[in-house]
């Protein structure tokens, strides 16, 4: 795992944005496409303002998918995972084709669909972040570290969904889902690189135990210690917690 630190949120997004663009220029010289995973919620804000605004990323030739879905959440609704992507990406860049997890549909017939989808072929990159709770997509602690099944539903924890509630897509917890789509822990490490943005002090306790922790489901962010090729981008916010020794490995 490399680690960046950078000035601010708008530096961390730029950053990341670079990078992400590199590698998916890199899978469609290599292969002619660009298979990638991208993540929501209000950590992925710069860095997804920053990639649309690139012009070097050869849009028609990537296919997208998404980590996750509220269970029963209609697209109309602003915490829509479905109506984020449409809404910050889709709608704002010729992406050659989407898979989008529907949430009001049979969980059952989803989760056959984009299995079969997203385990076609590997995927180049994944691009990701790290909950309050240490989750990783939806999977949240005691996440599963074993399943191969690409995608499974979750049940959602109270730390969680309070982090939906503080974040403005919910008026109170009561009106947040206990269940949804997640991308597996196991199909997001079978990706070629994964980038991980976390800014923000309020995640500062959840990136030091997933960095200098032990791998455990009761975190299951540190399970990104294991993958080679993956790139996480901290503010100093979200750093602030991190040892001496952990920040002097960063790169920037």
């Amino acid at each position: 795992m490399n680690i960046s630190v950078h000035a601010d949120a708008v530096a961390l997004g730029a950053a990341a944005a670079a990078d992400v663009a590199a590698a998916i220029n890199a899978a469609v010289q290599a292969r002619g496409r660009a298979r990638i995973i991208v993540a929501t919620g209000a950590s992925q804000f710069t860095f997804l303002d920053a990639l649309v605004a690139r012009t070097d990323v050869p849009w028609a030739q990537v296919d997208a998918f998404h980590l996750d879905e509220y269970i029963g959440l209609p697209v109309s609704h602003k915490a829509s995972f479905r109506k984020y992507l449409q809404e910050r990406l889709f709608s704002r860049v010729p992406v050659g084709s989407a898979l989008l997890l529907d949430g009001e549909a049979d969980p059952a017939r989803v989760l056959a669909e984009a299995g079969a989808a997203i385990s076609a072929a590997p995927i180049d990159v994944c691009c990701c972040g790290i909950g309050e709770n240490g989750h990783l997509a939806f999977n949240d602690p005691p996440a599963d570290f074993d399943t191969e099944q690409p995608y499974l539903v979750v049940n959602l924890d109270e730390a969680c969904r309070r982090q939906q509630v503080g974040e403005g897509w919910f008026g109170g917890l009561d009106e947040v889902p206990t269940q949804a789509l997640s991308m597996s822990v196991r199909q997001i490490l079978k990706s070629r690189a994964i980038f991980c943005m976390v800014p923000d002090e309020r995640k500062a306790a959840a990136v030091q135990a997933s960095l200098e922790g032990p791998v455990t489901n009761m975190v299951p962010a540190s399970i990104l210690q294991t993958h080679a090729h993956t790139q996480l981008y901290l503010d100093p916010a979200s750093a602030s917690r991190l040892q001496p020794a952990t920040l002097a490995a960063a790169r920037a």
